[in-house]
């Protein structure tokens, strides 16, 4: 039996790892590109979706967040929404979901239009929740561009009608985004293969 040379090993093992990245990462951003639209074109939606993305020293919405946020005020303006479920880490000295609550009550959002989701710890967890947990069932995704594809795949294997608005006036494919996300999309297929979809409540927390 002839053994390969630990060159070839090495090779083989390195093209295997390249796959399980490359696959899932174009399978989930080819099957997003019909759902990502712009703010005009997106269809009306009873939920706006804003996932968390960190906090700025003084624990206040860092600015990818805090683009996040613009964009969903501007569809709640536009009437595309009528509330904006706000989902992301929450602790003690780490609280996404209230400084994006204060950040929009001081952009002169009401209080009744806003939901908050204090366990969304990740997106596949916000996703999962907000059809489980909320009840929602349709809604439009508020994140950048390079995490909508992501999130969309979550949403739809969570049961949610999804449509994605890139937050944001330009792509934000550099380098920790890039790694980021080619690491985060296998594992979001590794998620729905090993979990099953989530059972809406019988009388929904929240209209969606």
């Amino acid at each position: 039996m002839i053994r390969p040379s630990p060159r070839r090993l090495a090779l083989a093992v390195l093209a295997l790892a390249v796959a399980l990245v490359a696959v899932p990462s174009a399978v989930i951003e080819l099957q997003a590109r019909s759902a990502i639209v712009s703010l005009d074109a997106a269809r009306p939606a009873p939920v706006a979706m804003v996932f968390g993305a960190g906090l700025a020293p003084g624990g206040e919405a860092s600015p990818l967040l805090a683009e996040r946020l613009e964009t969903a005020h501007a569809l709640l303006r536009a009437g595309k929404v009528q509330r904006l479920l706000l989902t992301g880490n929450t602790g003690a000295h780490h609280d996404e979901v209230r400084a994006m609550r204060r950040y929009l009550l001081a952009a002169g959002v009401p209080e009744s239009a806003l939901l908050l989701d204090l366990e969304g710890a990740s997106t596949f967890e916000s996703c999962w929740r907000a059809r489980s947990v909320f009840g929602v069932s349709q809604a439009l995704l508020v994140t950048q561009r390079f995490h909508l594809p992501r999130a969309l795949f979550l949403a739809a294997h969570a049961g949610l009608r999804a449509e994605g608005v890139a937050a944001g006036g330009r792509p934000r494919w550099t380098a920790p985004y890039v790694w980021r996300e080619l690491l985060a999309r296998p594992l979001a297929v590794l998620d729905v293969l090993t979990h099953s979809a989530p059972v809406p409540p019988a009388s929904p927390a929240q209209p969606g």
